[in-house]
This record gives C-alpha cells, sequence and structure tokens, in this order.
C-alpha cells in the first residue's frame, strides 16, 4: 500500500502476486472503504499482475451480492502492472521486476522525493531483484528460510543470510527483514544479516516504524 495511514485515507493498493496472504485483506478493506468514513470518494487504483484481475473476478463471483454494484469495482479500480513498467502514484514512482516464486511474483521499486524503497516480495535469490533495489535507501527483504532450508529445492524463498547477500549486490543502504516464521527468533535473524551484510539492518515486526528524510539517498 502507498501512503497507507488508515484504509479511508489509502492513495492505492499494490499487490505483488496471487497467494492469498499477500492479497486476501484487500476484501475487508473493500468494506472499510464502503462503509468507513472517508476522506474522499473515488475510486482507489489497485494494482495486480497480470492475471491477477481474473483471480479477484472469480473469487469475489462467488459472494452473495450485497448491493447492485460489483464488488470491488464500486471502490477500486483494477490496473494490470508488468515487468519494467513505470507506474505514477501522486509524486511516486513505482518500477517491477519478476521475482523466483513458485508463482508469478513481482519486486517493486518505490521513489518519491528523492527517496527510493525496494521490496522483493517473495522470491529465491535472484539477480533481477538485486538490480532493482540496486542503491536503494531501503532494501525490504522476506527472509522466510532457516540456514538449513537453503539446500532445498525447488524453492521460492531466502533465508536471513541470502536476503542479506542481496543486500550487498544491490548496493542497499539499509535492509529490513521481513515475511519471517512466527517461530523465528528476530535476533538470531539479525545476526545471520549482518554477518554478510555491514549496512543497518532492522528485524520488522507489528508496529515497526522507520521514518526516512527526503532524499535520503
Amino acid at each position: 500500500m502507498i501512503r497507507y495511514r488508515r484504509a479511508e485515507d489509502v492513495d492505492a493498493v499494490v499487490i505483488s502476486h496471487m497467494h492469498a496472504d499477500h492479497f486476501i485483506d484487500i476484501i475487508p478493506m473493500r468494506y472499510a472503504l464502503k462503509y468507513g468514513a472517508r476522506t474522499h470518494h473515488r475510486r482507489v487504483p489497485l494494482y495486480v499482475p497480470p492475471g491477477g484481475a481474473n483471480l479477484l473476478e472469480r473469487l469475489t463471483g462467488a459472494f452473495d451480492r450485497d448491493s447492485n454494484h460489483d464488488f470491488l469495482a464500486e471502490v477500486f479500480e483494477l490496473r494490470t502492472y508488468g515487468a519494467g513498467e513505470a507506474v505514477e502514484i501522486g509524486d511516486a514512482r513505482l518500477r517491477f521486476a519478476p521475482t523466483s516464486h513458485y508463482i508469478a511474483t513481482y519486486a517493486l521499486r518505490f521513489e518519491a522525493g528523492g527517496t527510493s524503497i525496494a521490496y522483493s516480495a517473495d522470491t529465491a535469490p535472484d539477480d533481477r531483484v538485486a538490480a532493482l533495489a540496486r542503491g536503494a535507501d531501503v532494501f525490504v527483504c522476506e527472509a522466510t528460510l532457516s540456514p538449513a532450508e537453503e539446500a532445498d529445492q525447488p524453492r521460492g524463498h531466502v533465508s536471513a543470510r541470502e536476503a542479506a547477500q542481496m543486500a550487498v549486490d544491490a548496493r542497499a543502504h539499509r535492509l529490513i527483514l521481513s515475511h519471517y516464521p512466527a517461530s523465528a527468533d528476530p535476533g538470531a535473524l539479525a545476526l545471520q544479516a549482518r554477518a554478510v551484510f555491514d549496512g543497518p539492518v532492522d528485524v520488522a515486526d507489528d508496529g515497526f516504524q522507520l521514518a526516512l528524510p527526503a532524499g535520503a539517498a
């Protein structure tokens, strides 16, 4: 989500891939936008990867109707992005790159006011993700796997060590680890990453916030 404060104030929603844990919360968001105290009544752009709109239409088509309008189109304007495409949202610019995951998935890079944030989405080690994150002020990268799982094949995720290596390859300025199991020790994840990446390392958790000044690079 871009500039997310409250559901009723959201400017746009961007979905990296169509695994349910990455998009299913747009269903309750639809209700928040439809019935909440909104600051505007325009439809919110909802950016999905190729094929995403069709999946959402099939999913919401199974719901009992609660109005005479399309379930999602009443509050969202569905838009499809592709690899290499640039999307402008207000004064922000987004670019995308494919990742190595079990289904079509896209990392993204957010740039605004001289600040850049790259997000890996779900991925195994991938040079395309590192290239997208080149020189980013912040690289937010998943850290799903334990070191023992790095040898598993096939796979669509990285360990904290591998996330750190992509941050090194990207020459990113800061690494934030995310998308890790509840059973993982955040301190251990940070140590694994810091053994490879010598920049600042954070491990995201509920309520985590990071303030970046404009033009952080």
